[in-house]
């Protein structure tokens, strides 16, 4: 019973792994939304992602994703929070260099 009963401080260190990979999932949203949004002509070129859905498809395993990255860290496998700390840096740099035009 008295673990089921701690302070706030013993509790952020199991909370903290699954905010840092929450808050980089909204930050990956915010990046492929802006990909998607940008018309770039390579969209074009990958008709399952620039037409249909309008770019759901590639959405919903952005979220299956993350996802799968939140409940590895939610059950104390931290290391998948620095995959997807990863994965983020990753789609951040494929973003610049769309959204800048520089492929």
């Amino acid at each position: 019973m008295a673990d089921c009963i701690r302070p706030w401080s013993a509790q952020i260190g199991t909370m903290l792994p699954v905010l840092i990979v929450f808050a980089l999932g909204v930050a990956n949203f915010a990046l492929h939304k802006a990909v998607l949004e940008s018309g770039h002509p390579m969209l074009k070129q990958m008709p399952w992602t620039g037409r249909g859905m309008g770019g759901r498809a590639t959405l919903v395993m952005e979220f299956i994703v993350l996802l799968g990255a939140l409940l590895l860290a939610a059950t104390g496998f931290t290391g998948w929070g620095w995959v997807y700390a990863g994965y983020t840096a990753m789609n951040a740099f494929g973003a610049w260099l769309v959204l800048t035009k520089r492929i």
